[in-house]
């Protein structure tokens, strides 16, 4: 762009900025509620109870784009999706939306989710997926924050209300009623004197290779499920090393370290009753267990009041994530917990410098959020409507391939 034309750009922001505040002033109406109403370039009803919204903001500027969805609709379902139904690898949001519409869903619309290693496509939280743990952990995963904890996570209990914490693993194993606990879930606790971790299917064919520690592994074939217990046989014999053969329909339950945890697992005799319980803590309120869980970080709005700034000592938020202006993807549900709000903001252009996370905690405000927590972002937010991408992704390549996505479906 010319230095004539980026002149003229400036001073074409400027007064729409002038315009925009005067217009506030002469209607009487506040700031905030300006900033709630912006300017509308685009809605529709994508369903009954599903609404879509591109709207621009001249504080920033800011181009968003929204969608509400009404919980209270049994007809509309939130789910999580993994990139090509596998736990590590990466795919476009486009193309996990039209997958799930080949097995007959109907995708309204969707954006990315938690945050992930580029190389593998890993992402760094608690999964849940159908009612299905696919990783769980005590920490995060990250290489990131600043320190060891857990990130906030978003999910959907079985009675279709949303929930939001940090939530941590909670699973133990019982062999003729010893307890187990297990530490984590598709994935190895290296770096530990010690650990017990459960591997599915879900992690690949075989355990991971550890050389650090003695191991021994023990095979399990599934038997069906009590509740939130998942119930086991112990079939096959019992490996003192790592890099087992995982069932196709069951499990390995692996122990690492010299202590107590690796004489239990060895113990576990041929034929013997498991049964696993996995769960969260805190547990989600009223007692419903999360069919749907995915991670982000941090969270930015806890009943109605931004925290963002206590995100650095609370979940260990990086500078150059928190307070520095990114394109953004947002999840949040309202006071009464009835509706859902995801937002993306566009970045990185002179037509929208994206946010921090101060801003965006105040945005999901003013739509109506009472609870919010920051998604992946940068190159990473998309969000796809109607089968189509809406936003403009700020890599130079266009839309990126992620890890995981949130999907709102109409059930049929």
């Amino acid at each position: 762009m010319t230095a004539v034309n980026a002149h003229a750009k400036s001073r074409w922001n400027a007064a729409r900025l002038l315009l925009w505040r005067a217009a506030c002033f002469t209607c009487g109406a506040s700031a905030a509620l300006c900033a709630q109403t912006g300017d509308t370039l685009a809605t529709r009803e994508l369903a009954p109870g599903v609404s879509y919204r591109r709207f621009t903001d001249p504080h920033g500027p800011w181009s968003m784009y929204l969608v509400r969805v009404d919980l209270r609709r049994a007809d509309i379902d939130v789910r999580a999706a993994r990139a090509h139904d596998q736990l590590r690898t990466r795919e476009k949001l486009s193309e996990m939306v039209r997958r799930a519409e080949m097995t007959g869903s109907r995708v309204l619309a969707a954006v990315n989710a938690d945050f992930f290693n580029l190389a593998s496509g890993e992402n760094e939280n608690n999964q849940i997926l159908g009612g299905e743990w696919w990783k769980g952990l005590k920490v995060t995963d990250s290489p990131y924050d600043t320190y060891d904890n857990a990130h906030v996570q978003f999910g959907v209990d079985s009675s279709g209300r949303p929930v939001m914490d940090r939530y941590l693993l909670d699973a133990t194993a019982w062999d003729t009623g010893r307890p187990t606990p297990i530490i984590s879930l598709n994935f190895n606790p290296s770096g530990k004197p010690e650990g017990t971790a459960l591997y599915t299917s879900r992690y690949g064919a075989t355990t991971p290779q550890d050389t650090t520690r003695p191991t021994a592994e023990a095979p399990l074939a599934r038997a069906g499920h009590r509740g939130d217990t998942l119930v086991f046989v112990r079939r096959g014999a019992v490996v003192v090393g790592s890099g087992a053969d995982i069932p196709l329909d069951g499990a390995v339950l692996a122990a690492y370290g010299t202590g107590l945890r690796v004489t239990q697992v060895k113990a576990m005799a041929e034929g013997d009753t498991v049964k696993i319980l996995l769960a969260t803590l805190p547990r989600p309120p009223r007692g419903a267990a999360p069919t749907m869980l995915v991670g982000g970080w941090p969270r930015i709005l806890r009943d109605g009041a931004n925290i963002a700034g206590d995100a650095p000592t609370t979940e260990g938020t990086i500078s150059r994530n928190a307070e520095l202006r990114h394109p953004r993807t947002a999840v949040g549900f309202s006071r009464d917990s009835s509706t859902l709000y995801l937002l993306t903001v566009d970045g990185r252009s002179e037509d929208s410098g994206g946010m921090t996370l101060d801003e965006l905690a105040s945005m999901m405000r003013r739509l109506g959020a009472w609870q919010a927590m920051n998604l992946d972002g940068g190159g990473s937010t998309t969000m796809v409507v109607d089968g189509r991408v809406t936003n403009r992704p700020s890599d130079a390549t266009g839309e990126r391939e992620v890890g995981n996505a949130i999907l709102v479906i109409t059930r049929k």
